[in-house]
């Protein structure tokens, strides 16, 4: 017992430290990787973009995508350069399918759909996007 509190103290751990960390066996994040359990989260992503990436639409053409990892459709924001967009959202519990449309008044531009995702942990906070060229 003397060798283990002796090899700790030169490793620089308090014996209350070691006790309490015991959470850590069987997968935990480890005090290496500066979280606890209290801040785990999955962040927040984004797939399955449509119209696909690069893609040439016309104005207010309908949008498409899923998210995952996001709790409640409020977290979800869309904007088109800088313009908010209204969305809807489908909870379908492993993760959301959100739809919306391109602002009318844009028209022979491209333009990226960007996506953010606001959760109470910022290092879950999650953002994405992808492009489109909107012609008349």
């Amino acid at each position: 017992m003397k060798k283990t509190l002796l090899a700790l103290a030169i490793l620089g751990f308090s014996t209350s430290s070691f006790a309490v960390d015991h959470s850590m066996h069987g997968g935990g994040t480890g005090g290496a990787s500066g979280g606890g359990s209290s801040t785990n989260c999955a962040k927040a992503t984004f797939s399955k973009f449509q119209p696909e990436h690069l893609a040439t639409v016309a104005p207010e053409s309908e949008f498409s995508f899923l998210a995952f990892n996001v709790q409640k459709p409020e977290q979800i924001e869309v904007t088109v350069k800088s313009q908010p967009v209204k969305i809807n959202v489908e909870d379908k519990e492993s993760f959301m399918r959100v739809t919306g449309k391109l602002p009318a008044d844009l028209k022979n531009t491209a333009a990226r759909i960007n996506i953010k995702a606001t959760t109470k942990i910022e290092k879950c906070n999650g953002e994405g996007g992808w492009l489109v060229t909107i012609t008349e």
